[in-house]
């Protein structure tokens, strides 16, 4: 029992700028970091539905409650899987060879391809916060958005094959089985579980964008650069909610 308590809490020490009292890392439970993941994913849902409600009560300009909104989830997670989206939209979009592209993905500094994207996904996200706190129906689903994402991107790791160059994914699949698998998704059917109980249909509608999105934009990447690694884990996720976020605005 004490290893899974380790597992869970090195994957929040991983995944959640949260401060935590000690640092802790055992390297018999790094198996049980990414299983742990999607319940990270739900702790920042929880603050993202608490601080959009508090938001609302508040009678804040929307405006203003929009911008904290759409950059709640980035915030609670240190701004990790941002980083893996920009080192990943500047080497996908460059057009480059395949050695190019990974060398591009390794690069320290931001590119212009990473900056355009950025802005592309701070205005959609921007815009989908702004109708879903002028909807104010079926908040309850930022609970699930971290939850479902967190679940494809664990999954995706443990499933396709890693580059190697990518330390991250290969240290995390070590010694993982099934039984990892089939943890993370049953913590993913509860999730589209709850999404039907929180808002029906459209929870269901909501649920299915997160992994189309997330499905479309890993296949992308993994087809391009002939691998799996955090970095495009990391993109992936970004997507996914987006996805999410903006179906929640539309329906």
């Amino acid at each position: 029992m004490a290893r899974y308590v380790k597992g869970l809490y090195m994957s929040f020490g991983m995944f959640c700028a949260i401060p935590q009292p000690f640092p802790l890392w055992d390297d018999r439970a790094v198996n049980l970091v990414l299983p742990c993941f999607p319940l990270v994913g739900g702790f920042i849902g929880v603050l993202w539905w608490g601080t959009t409600k508090l938001l609302i009560l508040s009678g804040i300009h929307t405006m203003l409650a929009s911008a904290v909104v759409a950059l709640a989830p980035f915030l609670a997670s240190g701004f990790l899987h941002l980083d893996g989206y920009m080192d990943s939209s500047d080497a996908l979009l460059s057009c480059r060879p395949l050695e190019d592209k990974l060398c591009i993905l390794k690069d320290p500094h931001a590119g212009a391809f990473a900056v355009i994207m950025l802005a592309v996904l701070f205005i959609l996200q921007l815009a989908a916060a702004y109708a879903v706190i002028e909807n104010r129906i079926h908040l309850a689903l930022l609970i699930i958005l971290p939850v479902l994402s967190r679940c494809c991107s664990a999954l995706s790791i443990l499933c396709l094959k890693p580059m190697h160059q990518s330390a991250y994914a290969n240290m995390l699949k070590q010694n993982t089985t099934w039984t990892h698998k089939n943890f993370i998704l049953l913590i993913a059917v509860l999730g589209i579980t709850l999404s039907y109980f929180f808002a029906q249909a459209d929870g269901l509608i909501v649920a299915v964008s997160v992994a189309a999105g997330f499905a479309g934009a890993i296949a992308w990447a993994y087809k391009d650069l002939k691998g799996m690694s955090g970095d495009l884990a990391g993109f992936s996720l970004v997507i996914g909610e987006l996805c999410g976020l903006v179906t929640m605005a539309i329906i």
